[in-house]
Order: structure tokens, then C-alpha cells, then sequence
């Protein structure tokens, strides 16, 4: 058994590690005898991973685990010398003493116990059967990266001779070892190489002047050459099943050249150069990427001279621009484009000419110009896409930097912005079966590569993949130079999408995008004809009764996102909803009223959230409710009473948050009747607090929030929240034009507190405040801290205060929150019967509704308290380090009975 002689007591802790717990400290013994006994897993092998996360925090704040809790280096001991241990533990054992190591003067002291050579010894691990696991392997190599954090830790690695199995480790049968060995060896090269690598972490000047110093520069400097040398041996492979070395090597490379400073820099790819140039001129398709990612890296790489390196790279991304494999110089093109290198005038015109050449092919548009720099490709290109994979798949890389394309400058552009917009319209066509009237047109046809391109066109008819991919750059373009001069082309071809019944749901759905972004950037409305009117009004109408509930859900959203969109008027200076443009005045509204009805709760959901932007702009304007407006109240109301579905019941309440927002942002009503809206918000807020939804109840908090903004938003001491932001005012607050000294709790506080309590804004925040749901208690409580802190302040006094607002009173039910409101104000039976004989009423005392000064019950509930508990969630209490160390020890208790019961067993908190 583990003797554990922590010197850590308890009473000694705030000497050692002040940020610890004392009972976790006396726990940490126990724990320690538990993992070093163990055979077998626990039950949750994540405890070990949180165990490893706090002892990195404690670290990171700068405190010694080897002082604090020397229980931990008998640990190691015990853990290294039995082989039997689970490797699970094994791995956490490496790892912690890799953490331990990291600062020098830790370093020193288990060098002094010979723990880093025990720990460390590979023949060790490889002797007891234990090297096999890649538990272990990956434990030695992260336990060595966290050592690995100063001069004496890279002479011991250095000297040790573990260069040569962590470059073995590139290829290990593991994922997951072999990224960690990469990861690794590019940390030792960035973080030793001298601080004179601009921009790059190093050792410090100062700890290079420091006696050892040159020695770690020799250290560095074999491990550079050790590591230099195995990537150029290894780099091109001798046969196909060496692809993946060839792979980790440029994936290595790739993490090095960019952060590298020259010295480095220089000397990697001076070494690496001829391998580089075997790799490219070989084309090795699945190396394209990786290669590209390695020869973009050295061509960013920050302070480089014009040196025979940079002269060799830019050869090299020359050939990988001139492949012969047409899917390789796509790929190529496009990674190119994506770095952007664009100051690189020369590759990235190359570049764009690739990437255009299957769109020019497909449609046959003349998007190359006069320049033959890819006709070269043009034959090779064609015969390719002859391949309907290959076809698709170069085709939809073209789309997917077309946007890119036409935002660069226009001395690398072949074709005007616009002629591109016009090529996707055709290839658009195309894969809907309709033929492009300019796919003959291309002047560099012959009759034979007309007939290759009715082949390729061939590929791409009724391609659910490309025309999505379409239709995105399509969305994107809009945004291009010229592009609105094409918005009627853009319109035709959209409504062909949205009328083709062969059309898929997402295609719908992107086509609908399409046509909000480019009606969003119009300037020119006068291809909007009568004609085009009713055809777009016909389509939507049918697509709102298609049979697939995601057709109609993307119907109702793109009524709601045109709704959203203003137009201005080119005849007059007048601004309109695009969907009074596109659909006329009276046909949106019944398509979405309709959808209330929906079998779909999303649709149902979409057309409530479509029906608060289209009503939106009348909102504003203060326009007088129409009756079919009422008829949409009256069903949003039962939707939220009746809906079996949450997402609709989520969306009434933003419904009415969007109409409050919108009527507030506006004068304040003057007339003697109560809107219909604010005959409405009683009953939302009842229904809405009352839900079995945690976001309705949430969304609620939020509309009762506003009309506290409403009402006190003028008045002194009035915030927005109770938060650290709580002094922004809220964008839809109307602020009173009385001064403060009117409000300083006078009959002006009084009636506005009246006015919320008769809404029933109080009695919402009230029953939020005693919710399950942390969310909801959480803004309640804030909510009510607010209101508390305006109505009732401190600096009044208790008996001010109550004097004050004696009026106002809220009635608490005696069943569900009232009566968790009355335990905590402390309301005792015979108080509420007392209230009950004087008003006569009968039945039941604990049933009976009882008022309470609003006052009286804001400064009674202990809400700053409440609002710390809140705050501080539930992970204080469960998923905390003492928490984890006693689940560790219960866990292993509970598999030491051999009377536990299957289903007993302790789970480990996991967090």
C-alpha cells in the first residue's frame, strides 16, 4: 500500500498553495493510494483528465505542486514501479510529472531523485509490454511537451536520445499519437530557436548568457539538424504505403515555416527543397493540399530577404499552378486563392484563369479573354469533366471562389465581374435542363468541342449538388462589381427555380436566399413588371401548400425575410417593404395566417416569426389594428394556451416582444382605451410564466422587462439591469421628459408600480424568481433587484418606503409559486386564516389568494443573496476539485464491495 507522507496538512495550506482547499489537500493522499492501486479503469476515465485540468491550473497560477503536495512524487514512484497498473493512470502519471518538471527549480529536484529518467526510460516502458498501448505513447510525448519549457529540460531530452522514437512516432498506427509527435516536434523548433527569430517564442537573451547557455544552443542545434535531416530522407516515399509519413512530414512543415524565423526558416527548406521539388514534379494527388499548404506557409513567412529559398518556392508553386492532373491544378488554384497572396500579381492571375476554365468550359462564356494562360489546360480540363465525379467536383471548387474572384482587383481579372454572374446563370440553366443560349457562342468552339460540352453539360442536368453550390455563389455575387445590372436575368432564372416542381427542398430553400439578397442590394425596380407579380405571387402560393413541410417552412421564411428588406422607390422618395413590391399589398398576410394552421410546429413557428416582420413597419407607423389583425392575435393566443410544440409557443411570445419593441420605439399612446396589444400582455404574461417551456418562460421575463423600461425608464435610480451592463439604458426605453426630483418616489413611482403589478408584470417576475429553470430565477431575480432598487432604494428607509407605496399590492395564490413566495417571506398559516376571516371568505386558508405590499415583499425575499446563488450555477457545488476527489474515492469504495449491486455503481461527476 502507498504510504502518503503529505506534508500539505491542512493548516499549512495558505503557505504552500493559497488557491487550494484545505480538504481537497488532505484528500489528495487518499486519491493518490487509490490511482496508484489501481488495476483496472474507474469508472469514469474523464476524472482523470479534470484531475490533470487542476493541476494545470494551479500550475498556471504560478504555484509549485512539488512543494504544495509531495504526496505526488511517491505517487509517481509507486505508479512507475507497478507494471500493472491501468495504463490509463500510467498516462496521467507521465503527463503530471511532465507538469511538475516545467518550471527549472522543479526540474532540478526530480532530476535530484533520478524521477525523470525512471519516468521517461522508453526501454523501461517497451520491456513491461506497456509501449504497445497508445495510452502510454501518448503520455510520454505530452508529459515530455510540458516539460519541455526551459534550457535544462531540452538538454535532458537531447541527451536522453528521444529524437529519434519521437520522429518514429510521425507514424504511428494512432491518429492521435502521431498529430501529438507532430505537435511536439514542432514545439521544441519554435520554442528553443534564439530570440533573434523575429516574432517567435524562444529562451530568453538573458537565460543564453546564462551559464549552460551555448550548451543549449548545441543541444538546439543537433535537435534542428536531427529533425532536418529525418525530413529530408523521409519526405518523398519509396512506395505507396509511405504516403502517410509523406503526409505528416508536409503537415509538420506546414505548422513550422509560417511561425519560423528566417534562421530556421532558411535552414528547413534549404534541406527540404529537392524533396519538395521530387514531391511536385511526382503528382501525388493526395499530396496536393498538403503540399500547396507547405509552399503557401514559406511564401508568408514574415521578414524573409530575396534568397535562393524564396527564388526555389516560387518555382515550386509555378509547377504546382502548371499540373498536368486537372484536378490538382483546381485544387491548387483554389488553395492559392484562399490564402490570398494576392500582392503575388503573376500566380494569382494563374490562378483565377484555373479556376474559371470549367465555368468557361460548361457555358461556354468567354471568361478567359485574350490570354492563352490557361488554354494550355483547356483540352486536358474538358476531357476531365467528362467525368461526371471528376465534373461535379471541379465544378463546384469554381463556384465556391467565383465571389472571391470578382473582388479582386481588375488588372488580374480576365472578365468583367458581371460576364461571371452571367456564366452561373447559365450553368443555372443548364442543370435545370434548360440550354444556355450563349453555350455555342464561345468563339474558340469548333463543332467537335461544342459536342465534348453537350457531353459535359450532360453532367451537371439535374445536379442537386451543383446546382446548390450555384445558387450560393449566385446569393454571394450580389455583392460584386456591375452585379445589379444582371438582376433581371437573376430574377428570370430564380423563379424558373422556384416554379421547377423537380426542384429539391434546399434547392427552394437557396433559391428563396437568393432572391431576398439580390432584391436586398436593388437599386433599379423597374423589372419589377405586373407580370413578374402575379407569376412570383402564383408560385409562392403554390409552394405554401407543397406536400414537404420544409418547402412550405422555407415559403414562410422568405415571406417573413422579404417582409424584413426596404426598397426605395427610383420614381419618388419613398420606401417600401420588397414584399409589397414583389407580392402586392394583400398576399402576404393570408398566405401566413394560413401557416398558423400548419400540421408542421416549425411552420407554425416560421409564419408567427414571418407575421411580426411584415407587421413590423405598421407597428411603427402607430396604424390602427384591422380586423384581421385581431384574427391573428386571437389564434396567436391559442397557440400559446394549446400548442403541443415549443418552438411556436417560443415564437408567440417574441411576437408580441417585437410589437411591444415597436410600438414603444414610437410616441407613446394617448388614447383613453387600452390597445389590443396591451389588452393582450396580462394574458401572455400569465400563460407565458406559466409554461412548461424554459425559453417561453425566459422570452416572457424579456417582454415583462420591457414594460418595466416603459414604465420607470424616466424615473431616478432606474437601470436596465442588475449586471455589470446595468447602466446601459434599453434601446426601446422611453425616457419621461419629468426630472428625477419628480420621480424621487412620489405618487408619479406609485401609479407606474400599480400600473406593471395590474398587467401582472409582478406576479410573472415572481413566479420566474422560484422556477426550476436557472435561467429563469436568474433574470427574475435581476429584474426584481431593478424594480426594488427604484421603487423602494435604501437611501428611502424601511418605513419610508413601505409608507410610500402602501397602496400597491400583488395578490400571491396559495398554490404553486404564491405559496413558494409565502415560505420565503416567512407568511405563516394563521396570518393568511387572520386575512381570510376579515374578507369572509371560506374554504381552504392555504388555498386562499393573499395580497402582499410589492414593497414590503422586494425587500423581505433576500434577493441580492439569491441572485449570488444564481449566479454562481450549480457547478460550485458539484463539479468542483473537492467534488472530484471524493467521487474518485466513493467510486473506488463502491468497486471494492463485492456486494454492490449492478446499477449502483457511483458515477464519476463529469465537468
Amino acid at each position: 500500500m502507498l504510504q502518503c507522507d503529505c506534508s500539505c496538512e491542512v493548516t499549512g495550506v495558505d503557505t504552500h498553495l493559497s488557491t487550494m482547499d484545505g480538504e481537497c489537500v488532505s484528500l489528495l493522499p487518499a486519491v493518490c493510494e487509490v490511482l496508484a492501486a489501481s488495476g483496472r479503469s474507474l469508472p469514469d476515465d474523464t476524472s482523470l483528465e479534470k484531475l490533470l485540468d487542476w493541476f494545470s491550473g494551479l500550475t498556471e497560477a504560478g504555484r509549485s505542486l512539488l512543494e504544495a503536495c509531495p504526496c505526488l512524487l511517491e505517487f509517481i514512484s509507486a505508479v512507475v514501479q507497478n507494471t500493472a497498473t491501468d495504463p490509463g493512470v500510467l498516462s496521467f502519471t507521465l503527463r503530471l510529472t511532465g507538469l511538475m518538471a516545467a518550471t527549472e527549480d522543479s526540474f532540478v529536484k526530480l532530476q535530484e531523485r533520478s524521477v525523470l529518467n525512471q519516468v521517461f526510460h522508453l526501454q523501461h516502458w517497451q520491456e513491461a509490454g506497456l509501449w504497445e498501448d497508445p495510452c502510454l505513447r501518448i503520455g510520454w510525448i505530452q508529459g515530455l511537451k510540458s516539460m519541455l519549457q526551459h534550457p535544462k529540460a531540452l538538454s535532458f531530452f537531447v541527451q536522453s536520445d528521444f529524437i529519434d522514437p519521437l520522429l518514429q512516432l510521425q507514424t504511428d498506427t494512432s491518429l492521435f499519437v502521431a498529430s501529438a509527435a507532430n505537435q511536439m516536434l514542432a514545439h521544441i523548433l519554435l520554442f528553443f530557436q534564439p530570440v533573434s527569430s523575429a516574432g517567435c517564442n524562444g529562451v530568453a537573451e538573458k537565460e543564453e548568457e546564462e551559464d549552460g547557455g551555448t550548451h543549449t544552443s548545441a543541444e538546439y542545434t543537433a535537435a534542428v539538424t536531427a529533425i532536418s535531416e529525418y525530413l529530408k530522407v523521409s519526405l518523398v516515399p519509396k512506395k505507396y504505403t509511405e504516403l502517410r509519413q509523406s503526409l505528416q512530414i508536409l503537415k509538420l512543415l506546414a505548422l513550422l515555416l509560417a511561425p519560423a524565423g528566417p534562421p530556421l526558416s532558411d535552414k528547413l527548406l534549404r534541406t527540404v527543397a529537392d524533396a519538395l521539388e521530387e514531391l511536385v514534379t511526382a503528382g501525388c494527388s493526395q499530396l496536393t493540399l498538403p503540399l500547396m499548404d507547405v509552399i503557401l506557409a514559406a511564401c508568408s513567412r514574415s521578414g524573409a530577404d530575396e534568397r535562393v529559398p524564396d527564388q526555389r518556392v516560387s518555382r515550386l508553386l509555378s509547377s504546382m499552378l502548371s499540373s498536368n492532373k486537372p484536378a490538382d491544378l483546381i485544387h491548387a488554384a483554389a488553395a492559392f486563392l484562399r490564402r490570398g497572396h494576392h500582392s503575388d500579381i503573376v500566380h494569382t492571375a494563374r490562378a483565377v484563369r484555373i479556376l474559371l476554365l470549367p465555368l468557361h468550359i460548361v457555358t461556354g462564356q468567354t471568361l478567359l479573354g485574350t490570354n492563352t494562360t490557361a488554354e494550355e489546360h483547356q483540352s486536358s480540363v474538358a476531357e476531365q469533366l467528362k467525368c461526371k465525379t471528376s465534373c461535379i467536383s471541379m465544378i463546384c471548387v469554381c463556384l465556391t471562389n467565383t465571389p472571391r474572384i470578382t473582388l479582386l482587383p481588375s488588372g488580374v481579372l480576365p472578365c468583367p465581374p458581371d460576364l461571371i454572374v452571367t456564366a452561373v446563370l447559365s450553368l443555372l440553366r443548364i442543370c435545370s435542363g434548360v440550354s444556355s443560349s450563349s453555350s455555342s457562342s464561345s468563339s474558340s468552339s469548333s463543332s467537335s468541342s461544342s459536342a465534348g460540352c453537350r457531353e459535359v453539360c450532360r453532367n451537371v442536368i439535374g445536379s442537386g449538388k451543383v446546382q446548390k453550390c450555384a445558387l450560393e455563389a449566385l446569393t454571394a455575387l450580389s455583392s460584386s462589381p456591375g452585379a445589379t445590372e444582371k438582376i433581371s436575368e437573376v430574377f428570370t432564372v430564380l423563379m424558373q427555380y422556384l416554379d421547377n416542381p423537380d426542384s429539391d427542398p434546399t434547392v427552394l430553400h437557396k433559391s428563396y436566399q437568393a432572391l431576398v439578397k439580390w432584391m436586398s442590394v436593388c437599386t433599379d425596380l423597374s423589372f419589377v413588371t405586373d407580370q413578374l407579380r402575379q407569376d412570383l405571387v402564383e408560385v409562392v402560393k403554390k409552394r405554401a401548400c407543397d406536400m414537404r413541410w420544409e418547402v412550405r417552412d422555407s415559403t414562410v421564411e422568405f415571406l417573413g425575410h422579404l417582409a424584413g428588406v426596404r426598397v426605395s422607390m427610383a420614381t419618388a422618395e419613398e420606401v417600401r417593404d420588397a414584399s409589397e413590391v414583389l407580392l402586392g399589398r394583400r398576399c402576404t398576410t393570408p398566405l401566413l395566417k394560413e401557416a398558423l394552421q400548419d400540421t408542421e410546429s416549425y411552420v407554425r413557428a416560421s409564419a408567427i416569426s414571418a407575421l411580426a416582420k411584415t407587421l413590423t413597419h405598421s407597428w411603427r407607423q402607430g396604424a390602427a389594428q384591422s380586423q384581421e389583425e385581431t384574427e391573428i392575435v386571437s389564434r396567436l393566443l391559442e397557440i400559446l394556451s394549446e400548442d403541443t410544440e415549443g418552438f411556436p409557443r417560443r415564437a408567440v411570445v417574441q411576437y408580441f416582444i417585437s410589437w411591444f419593441s415597436s410600438r414603444s420605439s414610437s410616441a407613446p399612446s394617448s388614447t383613453t382605451s387600452p390597445s389590443l396589444l396591451m389588452q393582450c400582455v396580462r394574458s401572455v404574461l400569465s400563460q407565458g410564466s406559466a409554461d412548461l417551456d424554459w425559453e417561453v418562460k425566459v422570452h416572457t421575463l424579456e417582454l415583462a422587462e420591457l414594460l418595466l423600461d416603459k414604465s420607470f425608464s424616466g424615473h431616478r435610480g432606474y437601470r436596465k439591469d442588475s449586471d455589470a451592463h446595468r447602466a446601459q439604458p434599453h434601446p426601446y426605453g422611453v425616457v419621461s421628459e419629468r426630472t428625477s426630483t419628480l420621480h424621487a418616489h412620489t405618487e408619479g413611482a406609485e401609479s407606474d408600480l400599480a400600473g406593471v403589478v395590474e398587467l401582472g408584470v409582478i406576479s410573472a417576475l415572481f413566479c420566474g424568481l422560484v422556477d426550476c429553470d436557472r435561467p429563469v430565477g436568474l433574470k427574475a431575480c435581476r429584474l426584481l433587484i431593478t424594480l426594488r432598487d427604484t421603487v423602494c432604494p435604501p437611501s428611502l428607509g424601511p418605513l419610508d418606503a413601505t409608507a410610500a407605496m402602501a397602496t400597491v399590492s400583488c395578490e400571491l395564490p396559495g398554490r404553486g409559486w404564491g405559496l413558494e413566495i409565502r415560505k420565503t417571506l416567512g407568511m405563516k398559516k394563521s396570518d393568511i386564516t387572520a386575512e381570510k376571516s376579515i374578507t369572509g371568505e371560506g374554504g381552504d386558508a392555504a388555498s386562499v389568494s393573499v395580497s402582499v405590499s410589492v414593497c414590503v415583499a422586494l425587500r423581505s425575499l433576500g434577493l441580492d443573496e439569491r441572485l449570488d446563488v444564481l449566479a454562481q450555477s450549480s457547478d460550485h457545488v458539484h463539479n468542483s476539485p473537492l467534488s472530484l476527489l471524493q467521487d474518485i474515492l466513493t467510486a473506488r469504495a463502491a468497486h471494492t464491495h463485492a456486494d454492490t449491486q449492478p446499477g449502483q455503481e457511483v458515477i464519476v461527476d463529469c465537468y
